[in-house]
Parts: C-alpha cells; structure tokens; sequence
C-alpha cells in the first residue's frame, strides 16, 4: 500500500473588491482637455485683457487621473509683475465654484521656451487687439 500525503483543506477566499487593501479610490471623473482649455479663458492678462489662452500664453495641459492639472504657459515678458494675478485668476477659474470646481488642483509649469511672440496668438485674440485699437 502506498502512503498518501496529507490532504490540505481548502480555505474559502473572499475574493470582493470589499476585501481587498484599502487604496485611494480613483477619481470619478477626471477634467476634459478640451473643460481645462476653456475655463483658461476666464484668466486674463491683466495688462491687455485678453484671456491668456487667445494669448497665446498657455503651451500645455495635462489632466493626471486624480484630477490635477498641470498648465504649462509662459507670459509676454520674464519681467511681468503680474504671475500672482495671473495664478490667483487661474486657481478661480480651474478649482472655485459650485461643487468645488472643475479640478482638484492645478499647478502652473513657466516656461520661457520657446518664448512667446505675437504670431502665437489666435485668431479670436487678434479679432480682440484690433477691437481694442492694438494692430496686429
């Protein structure tokens, strides 16, 4: 007769999302491309009132899954004085409102390259200079 190896029981496993380690549940909904570009139109360059997107100013933006956005954008001049009027305009549009806003967080990347020039800005911005008697 041939001996047998001991019979191990099987153990039930809970096998639901219930059971699993606690981790940050991923946000539910994550701000469009297309959501973030336009609430940029609500920050204006306080020099030309002229929204920073018409501008020419905002380069990138990227949305990460827990909904924080990153805006890479430059400004007409280094020296501008106006980065806290800007970034304030910006946490407004992007993060105030109702329900607590279209993001989580934002965070503004300044970039000085390529440096920004007039041919960067759109045509609706160039339809604005020129109601403003500005020559473009």
């Amino acid at each position: 007769m041939s001996e047998q190896a001991p019979v191990q029981q099987e153990t039930d496993v809970e096998r639901t999302a219930e059971a699993l380690p606690e981790q940050a549940a991923p946000s539910a909904e994550v701000a469009a491309l297309e959501d973030v570009e336009e609430a940029m139109r609500d920050v204006v360059d306080p020099e030309l009132g002229i929204n920073v997107v018409d501008l020419g100013l905002v380069y990138d933006i990227r949305v990460e899954q827990d909904n924080t956005a990153t805006v890479d954008m430059t400004l007409t001049s280094a020296a501008c004085p106006l980065t806290d009027v800007i970034e304030d305009q910006a946490r407004a549009a992007l993060t105030g409102g109702p329900g607590g806003g279209l993001v989580k967080d934002f965070r503004i990347n300044w970039v000085w390259m390529p440096p920004w020039g007039p041919e960067k800005i759109t045509e609706e911005g160039r339809e604005q200079l020129r109601a403003l008697g500005f020559t473009v």
